[in-house]
């Protein structure tokens, strides 16, 4: 599997982390940026990332921002992704489950390191289960 990162400034250090990790671990990365912590515009990131996801260089993505809401915001503004602002493992396993999220959003500020490792992991391995879920997902489309 391949994965989009992308951050703002907010965000570079924990995406830093997790592509070290998810690295480590034998996935595809795409790096979009930013690659510093010098304030940035997330949107910027956001489209970059979803634009890997929508061409199927990436097979998801992970965007990091402060706080997640911009990142999320961004992304779903993208005709064809569906992006969650993530925090807990419920959330991260039912946004794939049922909503068939290709992005997922972290706020650096609110999951430390070890919680986002483990809401990624989660997400990134979670499936979609179809049925009536797709009906609904076709819908947003």
């Amino acid at each position: 599997m391949t994965v989009a990162f992308g951050s703002d400034h907010g965000g570079y250090t924990l995406k830093s982390a997790l592509i070290k990790y998810f690295t480590d671990k034998g996935y595809g990365i795409i790096d979009v940026g930013t690659d510093t912590e010098q304030s940035c515009d997330y949107p910027v990131y956001a489209k970059s990332a979803c634009a890997k996801v929508l061409s199927g260089e990436a097979d998801r993505a992970i965007l990091i921002c402060k706080t997640g809401i911009g990142m999320t915001i961004a992304a779903n503004k993208i005709r064809g992704i569906r992006a969650a602002d993530i925090s807990d493992e419920y959330s991260a396993k039912m946004c794939r489950a049922h909503n068939n999220c290709n992005v997922m959003c972290i706020g650096a500020f609110l999951c430390e390191e070890d919680k986002a490792k483990k809401l990624a992991d989660i997400f990134l391995a979670s499936d979609f289960e179809g049925g009536k879920h797709a009906r609904r997902v076709d819908m947003l489309e």
